[in-house]
């Protein structure tokens, strides 16, 4: 028997991946008998963030991870792929039908119950055949927080996560927007946007440079909601919100989420001085969502500031940004490279509380803290991945890293060994860096009796 606490995306994934071994799995939610501050729903896996998982091809290092989760038979990898959504090169969904498709699967599996109740505190050590999983997630409660303080012996590293705010499409002014995808990279089978022709997976918001001008000196001289400890604030650099980069200077947006680069404005045939793109947010299309625009101004502010963006001078906005506490573990100074504890080998850590950052590497560590609380289980020696994969690079960074100055991250082909005799360019080096991981997962697979019959879903590079 398996305890997991924490529903999210490294839990759910965890418990599939351990019951699909033939563990039973005890897995405790504390929504809804405690809600949070960003959760709208008492579903597993529920996506509070971004609706995106990022990019989905071979040359991404986040394309190889997910590729390497499929053929692990991934539950959450699994779900996006079934509940997808038009973004170009990226795997987004529908944030909706996604956390209720895992919920379902959870559900529906004979050897996982599902607890609905706060735990409070770490789970008691039982033995080495009843581990347990910590994935309590960056909203983890005050009184475990508290105790898992306790036993890492020191206090818990955290940052403030920004959330972006999403708006109803048929609100936006089409007729200061245009359809495209960057670089042109539609995803297969684009519908034709009716009436004017267009193909794409973004909705884009031009912007000349005085209404560049006119958005900057707005954002920048808006209020922000209150933040606790805001002096103490530490913002991963992947999720910043969008005043934080712009108070380090002019042009800083227009080298981040509103680059031009890679679009051409149809009504004057060529790249606009700066564009906000816009995702389609779930199936039905209704809802789009204003990509890397996460922030934390106060809801009136982001009401003025955000109606000037061109195409959204009367939106109605479905949901504002917002800002909750994300917290995590010094990950370097408490775990193996096989997600558990080294204090107690019972005790694992998973999801963005172990280190990690981003859905996918979340639901990733949570695959691998399944499997090896669930070789526990079964009488058998935990495994880390080969440090030559993704799964392996991002456990060895996670348990490996400087603790002294410890920063989550997403996965990078610099966390994995360098080729031996690598390609020159860039795109074919990392397509060899991705061959090699596939190859050596197989191994490992093979070599830890954990060969998997899921297809896996062919990435065209």
């Amino acid at each position: 028997m398996i305890q997991i606490v924490g529903g999210g995306l490294a839990g759910s994934e965890a418990a599939w991946q351990a019951a699909s071994l033939g563990v039973p799995v005890t897995l405790s939610e504390m929504r809804p008998v405690r809600p949070t501050a960003v959760h709208q729903t008492d579903r597993l896996a529920e996506l509070v963030c971004s609706n995106s998982f990022r990019g989905d091809k071979l040359e991404n290092a986040v394309g190889l991870l997910k590729e390497e989760m499929r053929r692990l038979d991934s539950l959450v990898i699994r779900a996006a792929d079934r509940t997808r959504v038009p973004a170009g090169a990226a795997l987004a969904v529908d944030r909706e039908r996604f956390a209720a498709e895992v919920t379902e699967a959870i559900r529906a599996h004979p050897l996982i119950a599902v607890e609905r109740v706060e735990v409070d505190e770490l789970p008691q050590e039982r033995s080495m055949t009843m581990p347990s999983i910590v994935a309590t997630g960056p909203l983890t409660s005050d009184r475990l927080s508290a105790d898992i303080a306790a036993f890492v012996g020191a206090e818990h590293l955290y940052f403030y996560d920004a959330i972006s705010p999403i708006v109803l499409a048929e609100t936006i002014d089409r007729t200061r927007v245009f359809r495209a995808s960057r670089w042109g990279r539609d995803s297969p089978g684009d519908p034709v946007e009716a009436g004017t022709g267009e193909t794409g997976d973004y909705l884009n918001c031009p912007m000349t440079v005085a209404e560049y001008d006119r958005f900057y000196t707005a954002l920048t001289g808006a209020e922000s909601a209150t933040v606790h400890d805001f002096d103490q604030t530490k913002f991963f650099e992947g999720c910043l919100p969008i005043e934080v980069m712009a108070s380090r200077g002019r042009d800083t947006l227009r080298f981040g989420p509103m680059k031009p680069v890679g679009l051409v404005d149809p009504a004057g045939g060529r790249p606009p001085h700066a564009v906000v793109q816009l995702r389609q947010d779930n199936l039905a299309g209704d809802h789009f969502s204003l990509v890397g625009f996460q922030t934390q101004l106060k809801w009136g502010e982001q009401d003025r500031v955000l109606r000037l963006i061109p195409g959204l001078e009367r939106a109605e906005f479905v949901r504002f940004g917002m800002i909750h506490r994300n917290t995590y573990i010094n990950a370097p100074a408490v775990l193996h490279a096989t997600w558990q504890t080294r204090r107690r080998p019972d005790l694992f850590f998973a999801g963005q509380l172990s280190g990690v950052e981003g859905y996918v590497e979340s639901a990733a560590s949570g695959l691998m803290a399944g499997l090896n609380a669930a070789a526990l289980a079964l009488g058998r020696p935990p495994r880390a991945a080969p440090r030559t994969t993704a799964l392996g690079a991002l456990a060895h960074y996670v348990s490996h890293a400087d603790s002294n100055d410890y920063q989550p991250t997403n996965i990078a082909f610099g966390l994995m060994p360098p080729l031996e005799k690598a390609p020159r360019r860039r795109a074919a080096r990392r397509l060899a860096t991705a061959e090699r991981a596939l190859a050596d997962l197989a191994v490992w697979q093979v070599e830890a009796g954990r060969a998997s019959d899921a297809q896996s879903t062919p990435i065209v590079s």
